[in-house]
C-alpha cells in the first residue's frame, strides 16, 4: 500500500487543497494525517489562507481515504466539523513486517518513545520539522509541516511506498530526501 503521510494543516485551506492535490498526483491509496488539522493554535500565527471550514469540507470529501490521529490542537469541537475520527491520540498500522506507531508528537515522540519493538516505526508531527532519527532501534520519522514550517524547512509531506520514504515539498512535489528502510531482520 502506498501511503501519503503529513501533519499539521492547521486550517490553511490552500495548503490542504495543495496536499490532497500530491494526493492524487502520487497515486497513493490512503492518506495518514497526524494531527492538528483545523485550528492554528495559540502559539502559532495565523496560517495563510486560514480558512477551518473549507478545510473541513476539502477532507471530508476524501474521508474514505483519510486516517487520521489527534494533535495537540485538535478538539471535540473540530470533530465535529469532521466526518472521520480525529480524536485517538495513536494509531498502530502495520505495513509489511513493520509495525507503524502514528501521533501526533506531543506526547509520543524521539525523546520520549512508546513500548514498540526494535525495527518499528514512529511517525509523528508537532515540530513542524522534517527528521528520521533511530531512537533505541526504533525509526522516528517526521514529515514537517503542510503549512507552517519551521526550522528553515520547506512545506513538506512524505510518500512511504514498500519500505522506502520519500520526502517531498508540497509546493512542487520534489523529492529532498529519500530514505529506505533497512531490510534485514537483524537491523531491526
Amino acid at each position: 500500500m502506498k501511503w501519503l503521510i503529513a501533519s499539521d494543516i492547521h486550517g490553511a485551506a490552500d495548503c490542504c487543497k495543495r496536499l490532497l492535490d500530491a494526493f492524487a498526483r502520487e497515486g497513493a491509496d490512503r492518506i495518514l494525517l497526524l494531527g492538528d488539522l483545523l485550528y492554528h493554535g495559540p502559539r502559532n500565527d495565523i496560517p495563510p489562507d486560514y480558512n477551518p471550514k473549507a478545510v473541513a469540507t476539502q477532507l471530508n470529501g476524501v474521508g474514505e481515504k483519510l486516517f487520521c490521529v489527534r494533535g495537540n490542537c485538535d478538539s471535540e469541537v473540530d470533530q465535529m466539523m469532521l466526518e472521520i475520527p480525529i480524536l485517538a491520540d495513536y494509531a498502530l498500522l502495520s505495513e509489511g513486517t513493520r509495525l507503524l506507531f502514528a501521533t501526533h508528537g506531543h506526547h509520543f515522540n524521539p525523546d520520549t518513545l512508546p513500548p514498540l519493538q526494535r525495527g518499528s516505526v514512529l511517525l509523528y508531527g508537532h515540530t513542524h520539522v522534517p527528521s528520521w532519527e533511530v531512537q533505541d532501534g526504533i525509526y522516528c520519522i517526521n514529515p514537517g509541516s503542510v503549512s507552517m514550517p519551521k526550522g528553515g524547512s520547506d512545506r513538506s509531506y512524505l510518500v512511504l511506498d514498500e519500505e522506502q520514504f520519500l520526502w517531498k515539498r508540497l509546493e512542487d512535489g520534489a523529492v529532498f530526501r529519500t530514505w529506505m528502510l533497512p531490510g534485514d531482520r537483524e537491523d531491526r
